[in-house]
């Protein structure tokens, strides 16, 4: 696996399309490779911020979560919240590297994720190109940020291995790879974390990545979500103090 960051000048809030930077800055998608934006270039062009002296960052938190937990319940001051169905801290709103807004999620990234393969593919000529939208956050426990898919496009960002034997012939139970978070992570330790202005990657030489040439189905992903009274978290998850939140109603 090959991975090339992208560097571009500052992208400031308001100024560029999606497109218009895919155009300056992508200029070869091979086949078989993945495209790595971030989520906040995302946001930026889609106009997913607000000034951050036009109100509070908790407000808008509560404002774009789904459910989350009171800042009083962290040492760190820290809403953590379940937004677009990923637990994140602060519903994924970010001020660094951002001049001054805050930074919502995209809206949808989902949608941005299918409309960036579609042009990809239309413009490069091949349809065996993926794409994968990112951010970071933390893991309980451990120090430091990963990477993670907010949403991706292309191919399949599972692989199954229930039923199939491991080294020993004993059948894997409940075992899937997250090949999409497992992208995002890569991308996301390439592109870097501070003032490095690489936003964009592309990741080739993927030998195990099943492309599939079109956008995931409303089944698959809706497969990628696990209910909370299912997942392997309940026990800590159901036990929390949740409150409702907006899920960013008042800016849709």
């Amino acid at each position: 696996m090959t991975i090339n960051s992208i560097h571009t000048n500052v992208i400031q809030p308001g100024t560029s399309s999606l497109v218009e930077i895919l155009d300056e800055y992508v200029t070869a998608v091979g086949p078989k490779s993945v495209l790595a934006i971030t989520s906040k270039i995302v946001a930026l062009c889609e106009g997913a911020y607000v000034s951050a002296g036009s109100t509070s960052l908790e407000a808008l938190v509560q404002q774009e979560a789904s459910q989350y937990l009171l800042e009083t319940d962290s040492k760190w001051k820290f809403n953590f919240t379940i937004t677009q169905h990923t637990l994140i801290p602060n519903s994924g709103i970010d001020e660094s590297n951002a001049n001054g807004v805050y930074v919502f999620w995209p809206r949808d990234p989902q949608a941005t994720a299918n409309q960036v393969r579609a042009y990809l593919a239309g413009k490069f000529g091949h349809q065996n190109i993926g794409v994968i939208i990112t951010d970071s956050t933390v893991r309980p426990l451990r120090r430091g940020v990963s990477g993670i898919a907010l949403a991706h496009s292309g191919f399949n960002a599972l692989k199954n291995y229930v039923g199939e034997p491991d080294l020993f012939g004993r059948p894997f139970v409940a075992s899937q790879a997250d090949i999409a978070g497992g992208l995002a992570g890569a991308a996301v330790l390439a592109m870097g974390e501070g003032a490095e202005a690489t936003p964009i990657a592309i990741i080739s030489g993927l030998e195990n990545v099943e492309f599939t040439g079109q956008d995931p189905s409303l089944q698959e992903l809706e497969l990628l979500r696990i209910p909370i009274e299912d997942d392997l978290f309940a026990p800590f998850l159901l036990k929390a103090r949740w409150v409702e939140g907006g899920e960013g109603q008042k800016d849709n």
